[in-house]
């Protein structure tokens, strides 16, 4: 916030009063304690809230399903045969992409192994893949499976970078120079745009640069950067993308995935696919005795395999409206203001405590704070809880807190704060730790 000192509570107030984003909280529902007060909620990195109106969106499925059964897929209020078309303009704009660049299909680890069948293509030579360390475990099952798949061994073809002795957090030039270094040898780089433990939003524009300056892909997870930071992709050029919608995009647990294909693979029919009938070009998709040869639709939609599911893909609606009518790019900033806010109430409690693990810097971090406690995390957690504060812990001693632009306050991380505060003050914290 631009000072070295926290908000007191009523200035906290102000600031929300102040803030014309506020207003957005309004359209989410806030899960309320037994005694119907709403609980702070900071764990939008994990499952994010309900929009409010996602409850009509889902019903009017399940109503046209009710009353016109096969007919919904001409005849709906939304009808389903074109059902994924529908979200293109405002996918695109949520990633810094050209419509045809995104479609939203499956679920996020589907995703990244169907773009990974194209776009990893490894041979004798080139075969390895660079990642960042912590991993998500999803992601190194991926990535271990797919170099296996192939014939080659996880141990020898995964490159995975992990912070300098001492420190949370890579550093960006250790990423390029380590793509510099294995350039020969690397068929892939395989990012998180936002790292899930740490937080650290990684240098994508500069990676992009370096990958295609030395000939090799560039793929990214974005998991926990899709509705949090404002990305480029097209621009940055990356190869290929996958993100799931139900953290920061806020469509519920186990929503529709996103996928991103750039427009320079748009037309390449040549590319090696695991192909489906969704992906084929519409005008011959449904001749199936006719034209059993497969022609990838252009761009994204290519890579579909299946029909859209229409339930887990109606939330999308009022998601992708709300984004629309805030701006990523005001969310953004919205999002540094709060972070740096929680950032300050942390320093003042002091480091004896806690120890923020997330990048200093307000653009190397996403809309999360990651802290390491200094004594008892359990003792932390059970605060919290009691105290109506939802936070996301990682054993043994991390505590993920993730306050979201779109429904939390400056409030809220004040009134954090003040627990963890308490709780610093009835500990006392082991020398040397």
């Amino acid at each position: 916030m631009g000072t070295d000192t926290p908000m007191n509570l009523q200035d906290a107030i102000q600031c929300d009063r102040d803030d014309p984003l506020s207003r957005f909280r309004e359209r989410f529902h806030i899960p309320t304690d037994e005694d119907g007060k709403p609980l702070i909620y900071f764990c939008g990195n994990s499952l994010g809230l309900m929009p409010r109106s996602a409850f009509d969106d889902v019903t009017a499925e399940l109503e046209d399903w009710r009353d016109l059964a096969v007919e919904g897929h001409l005849n709906g209020r939304r009808p389903w045969l074109p059902y994924h078309e529908s979200f293109r303009q405002q996918g695109a704009d949520l990633v810094g992409a050209l419509p045809v660049e995104v479609v939203f299909m499956n679920t996020l680890t589907t995703n990244l192994h169907l773009l990974m069948a194209s776009f990893y293509r490894p041979d004798s030579t080139r075969f390895k893949i660079l990642s960042d360390g912590p991993g998500f475990p999803s992601d190194t099952y991926a990535l271990q499976s797919q170099i296996r798949w192939h014939g080659f061994d996880p141990e020898e073809g995964m490159v995975v970078l992990k912070p300098r002795d001492g420190e949370n957090c890579l550093r960006d030039e250790d990423v390029l120079e380590a793509i510099d270094q294995h350039r020969d040898e690397l068929a892939m780089v395989m990012f998180s745009g936002v790292n899930y433990f740490t937080g650290q939003a990684h240098d994508i524009k500069n990676i992009g640069e370096r990958c295609q300056k030395h000939g090799i892909t560039f793929g990214l997870d974005l998991a926990h950067a899709a509705g949090n930071i404002d990305l480029q992709l097209h621009d940055h050029g990356v190869d290929f993308a996958a993100w799931c919608t139900y953290k920061y995009i806020n469509c519920g647990p186990g929503s529709v995935a996103g996928a991103f294909v750039h427009q320079r693979h748009a037309d390449d029919q040549d590319r090696v696919r695991l192909a489906g009938w969704w992906g084929n070009d519409p005008a011959t998709r449904f001749r199936m005795d006719e034209n059993p040869q497969f022609i990838a639709q252009p761009g994204a939609e290519g890579w579909q395999v299946s029909n859209p599911p229409i339930f887990s893909m109606a939330p999308l609606h009022s998601s992708l409206a709300i984004f629309a009518e805030a701006g990523i790019g005001a969310l953004r900033e919205r999002s540094k203001k709060l972070t740096g806010y929680l950032e300050n109430c942390i320093d003042a409690i002091g480091s004896d405590h806690y120890q923020i693990i997330t990048p200093r810097e307000e653009h190397r971090r996403g809309a999360q704070i990651s802290i390491r406690v200094v004594g008892d995390a359990s003792a932390l957690q059970e605060a919290l809880q009691a105290a109506g504060i939802i936070t996301d812990f990682r054993p043994p001693d991390v505590v993920r807190v993730v306050p979201t632009p779109l429904y939390n306050s400056f409030e809220e991380i004040h009134r954090f704060a003040a627990v963890l505060e308490q709780v610093a003050s009835s500990s006392t914290p082991p020398r040397g730790g």
